[in-house]
Order: structure tokens, then C-alpha cells, then sequence
């Protein structure tokens, strides 16, 4: 007598164990994500004496290959198993954790970030895809809902366990703890979740028909991606026009018409480019992406903003943004509720508009702002993002068909980690290139990234860290507001693809 599955299991315990765990997998995925951000000033001033580039890379380069690899490992879920791949991608995980503890320079650093980047992407869709495997269909809104709270629940606790540990310790631990975490989780996904049901065979697209795993989909969907993000992370230092930038910005545009054209050609391709012919996934992954462009803006400049320029510790740091990360899990199961009542497309509209707010609101913060003016700005996109994001989530998941669950998965979470690394590359780029500008001559000869700068200007004097500051808010407002209106000219783009509620 075979095992239950996960699409016919009886046991009703089964449901609430598996929806608890995958959200627990994804606060640990997501609070890598939010809590590196916190940990800017400390790799900054450590041993590794990291430029302002370099910061960007050691944040980005995880949410890139996150990014990169979201849909082909979507892919080997629905082929290999949920289950298996899952537990595999926490393994990764780990061990891309534990290694850019014991990093002994940038390099090693980044190269352990991306391997944890391959273990998060292997992990992502699993969660949302096996929450929907044991969830009856009434419930699924609420249970993406759900899903979609613990990725703000994830900012927290990665906000909070960079706070502690680089409170009381260093930036090494804050790396260290997620491998135990990781592993933990690996043995209770092993224990509690049941083997899928639904699995199609690898070397199979359907369970029918025998297609191999399209290998050369998997690198061209990955190689814009990389292309873009060194584009806009490479360019204010190397030139916008310099030969390498307009050639990665050119790559992204001929490779991504490569993989449109491979992907129409393929008998079973990882993406099928006509799928954005349906208005959900279409304003789905272009609202999720633009959502967290707006998101990661601030995670970027946040730590750094409350840090240099208020003076709060590492802790108060983490403190300082908890009651933004509670205020998304307290909106998000609720959005789909509101959804239902208003309409959807009216629910998103507002949320898009209380994001694009929430950064000009941000933008208006100098060294004088009070913590309550602030973190109205911080409640702002919270209730924006918790409004926005489940229903356009819940629109590319319910547009699929349930068998590709791993792939609806991959393609809301890829668009979330782009939207994320461009938010991160634009806004960084953006605040290096104006701070610079900015700083006063003495200073700026020192200005090896923002934390130097910042340190030479108080040995100068109180005039000059008073400019440099100045120099900092002034850069964080312009790329507040550049961020704030890409969020607008995006969302006119999601509203006008979303189909209109009846």
C-alpha cells in the first residue's frame, strides 16, 4: 500500500504542518535577503574593506543567482519532486551560509553568497507549490496570503538577527546562523512532508511525453538577468558608456530575444513566452517585481541611512524597521479579502500608490527627521506592499494550471528576487554617484565607500561630517524618488494589463 501523497493525503494534520514549515523555509530564504542590508556598516569597516561597488555585489549577487535560478529550479521541483528539491536547496543553503562566515576576503565571500543563491532558489517555489498542494481551493487565497506575510515576517527576523548579532558579535556570525537553521529545517521537511503526488518525471513534460530539461532555456533565462545587473552595477564606475556596460546592456537585450525565440521553438520550455498573453501573469510579474524594486530601495539604504545618520546601533537598527515587517504580515492575509469586497485591480492600485508614497515620504528624511516621521514612511510601503503583492501573486499561482505549480511559484518568486537586485543595483548605484558628488574635497579623497567617507570627515571636523551627511541625505532622496517613479510608470503598466474585476 502506497504512501498518501500530498494532492490525496487524509491526514488532517498534514495541512497545517506543511503551510507552517514552508512559511518558516521562506522567513529563513527571505531574512538572508533583509538582514545582509543591516550588515553594510559592519563589512564595510571589517577586515575586508569593501568599496562602495564591491557592497552592492556582496548584496545583489545572491538575490542573482536567487534570481537566476528561481524558474529552471521551479522546474526540477515539478520533474524531481517538491520534497526532494526542497530539502536539497536547504542543504545548499547551508553550506552557503557556514562559508561566508569563515570568508577570509571579498571574493570568497561573494562566491559562498552565490551559493547560497542556488540553495534559495531550489527552496523558494518549493514552498509556495507544496502550501498549494495540501490547501483546498477555498482557502488557497488566504494561504498565499499567508505565504506571502512570511516573506515580510522573513525582512524581520533577518532584521533582528543582524541586529543582535552584529550588536554583540560580527558580521562572520550573522552568516553562521543561518546553517544550523537551514539544516534544522532540512530534517523537519524530511519528517513532515509528505512525498509529492503530482511529479513529473524528469525527461518528462507532462507525465506523458518524454522532453528533456531544457538546459539551454536555464542559461538563457539566467544570462539577461546577469547581463543587466552588471550593467547597473558596473556603470557609474566604469562609465555608461564605456565599452564593457553598453556591451552587458546589449547582451541583455540580444540574449533575452534568444530565449524568446528558443523558448517558442522548444517542445517543452521552462517559460513559454505565451503565457504572457494572459493579463494575470503579465501585470503579475511585472506588479510583483516593480513591488519589491520599491521594497529593496529602502532595505538598501535603510541600515545605512539609520546608522550613519542617526547613530543607532546595529539593534536599534533592526528594532527601528519590525513594526514596518509586522504591518505586512497584519495587511497580506487580509488582502485577499479586500480583493473580493473592492476588486481586485482596485486592491493593487492602491497598493502600488501607497508604495511610490511611501518612498517620496521617505525621501523628505534628513539627519533632523524625528523616528516617528520616518516610520510613517516605513508604514506606508508596508501597507502597500501587504495590499499589493498577494493578489498579484495569487493571479499568476490561479492563472496556471495546478500541475505547474513549481513553475507559477518560480516565476512570482524570480520576479520578486529581479525587482529586489535591481532595486538594490539602482539605488546603490544612484547613492554612490550623488554622494560623491556631494562630498567636500578633502573628504571625497577618501571616499572609498560611504563608510570611509563618512569616518574622514569626522576627523576633519564637525563642518565636514555635517556636509557629508548632508551629502548622504541628499543622495538617498534622489534615489528615493528615481525609485518612486519607476514604481508609478510601473504600476500604469500593471493597471493597464490587469483584467478589470467584474
Amino acid at each position: 500500500m502506497t504512501a498518501p501523497s500530498a494532492e490525496t493525503t487524509d491526514d488532517r494534520r498534514v495541512p497545517g504542518h506543511v503551510p507552517r514549515l514552508m512559511n518558516a523555509s521562506v522567513m529563513a530564504i527571505q531574512a538572508m535577503v533583509a538582514g545582509v542590508n543591516l550588515a553594510i556598516p559592519s563589512l564595510s569597516a571589517s577586515v575586508l574593506h569593501p568599496s562602495s561597488t564591491q557592497l552592492v555585489w556582496i548584496v545583489d549577487v545572491y538575490v542573482l543567482v536567487f534570481a537566476a535560478l528561481l524558474i529552471p529550479a521551479g522546474a526540477l521541483g515539478d520533474r524531481l519532486g517538491r520534497r526532494r528539491v526542497l530539502i536539497g536547496g536547504l542543504a545548499v543553503f547551508a553550506a552557503g551560509s557556514l562559508g561566508c562566515a569563515l570568508a577570509p576576503d571579498v571574493a570568497t565571500l561573494l562566491a559562498f553568497r552565490a551559493v547560497s543563491g542556488v540553495g534559495a532558489a531550489l527552496v523558494m517555489p518549493a514552498t509556495l507549490a507544496l502550501t498549494l498542494a495540501v490547501t483546498p481551493p477555498a482557502g488557497r487565497g488566504r494561504a498565499v496570503g499567508s505565504w506571502s506575510g512570511a516573506t515580510g515576517l522573513g525582512a524581520l527576523l533577518g532584521n533582528l538577527v543582524a541586529g543582535g548579532t552584529l550588536q554583540f558579535f560580527s558580521w562572520p556570525v550573522f552568516f553562521a546562523v543561518f546553517a544550523p537553521a537551514a539544516a534544522l529545517l532540512a530534517v523537519l521537511a524530511a519528517v513532515h512532508v509528505p512525498a509529492d503526488g503530482a511529479r513529473v518525471p524528469l525527461g518528462a513534460a507532462s507525465g506523458d511525453a518524454p522532453a528533456p530539461f531544457d538546459t539551454a532555456s536555464a542559461a538563457l533565462l539566467a544570462a539577461p538577468v546577469v547581463a543587466l545587473l552588471f550593467a547597473l552595477i558596473e556603470g557609474r564606475e566604469l562609465g555608461w558608456t564605456s565599452a564593457p556596460v553598453m556591451a552587458a546592456f546589449a547582451m541583455t537585450l540580444a540574449l533575452g530575444v534568444l530565449f524568446v525565440r528558443h523558448a517558442l521553438r522548444s517542445p517543452a520550455p521552462l517559460v513559454d513566452p505565451r503565457l504572457f498573453k494572459l493579463p494575470a501573469v503579465r501585470a503579475g510579474t511585472l506588479g510583483v517585481a516593480v513591488a519589491f524594486v520599491g521594497m529593496f530601495s529602502l532595505f538598501y539604504l535603510n541600515a545605512q541611512y539609520l546608522q550613519y545618520v542617526k547613530g543607532f546601533g546595529a539593534l536599534a537598527t533592526g528594532l527601528a524597521i519590525l513594526p514596518q515587517a509586522l504591518c505586512v504580515k497584519l495587511v497580506s492575509p487580509r488582502a485577499a479579502a479586500l480583493g473580493e469586497r473592492w476588486g481586485r485591480r482596485r486592491v493593487v492600485a492602491l497598493g502600488m500608490g501607497l508604495i511610490a508614497l511611501g518612498l517620496v515620504l521617505l525621501s523628505l528624511s534628513t539627519a533632523h527627521t524625528p523616528y516617528r516621521r520616518y516610520l510613517l514612511g516605513l508604514l506606508v510601503m508596508a501597507t502597500g506592499m501587504g495590499l499589493a503583492t498577494p493578489p498579484l501573486s495569487g493571479g499568476i499561482m490561479n492563472a496556471l494550471p495546478r500541475s505547474r505549480g513549481g513553475l507559477g511559484s518560480g516565476l512570482n518568486s524570480t520576479a520578486r528576487e529581479i525587482g529586489s537586485a535591481i532595486g538594490v543595483a539602482v539605488t546603490g548605484t544612484v547613492l554612490t554617484a550623488r554622494f560623491a558628488a556631494g562630498l567636500p574635497a578633502p573628504v571625497a579623497e577618501r571616499a572609498h565607500s560611504v563608510s570611509d567617507a563618512l569616518t574622514s570627515a569626522g576627523r576633519l571636523g564637525a563642518a565636514e561630517h555635517t556636509a557629508a551627511v548632508t551629502a548622504f541625505t541628499d543622495a538617498m532622496a534622489v534615489g528615493y524618488r528615481t525609485v518612486a517613479v519607476a514604481v508609478a510608470v510601473g504600476a500604469a503598466l500593471v493597471l493597464m494589463w490587469h483584467e478589470r474585476d467584474n
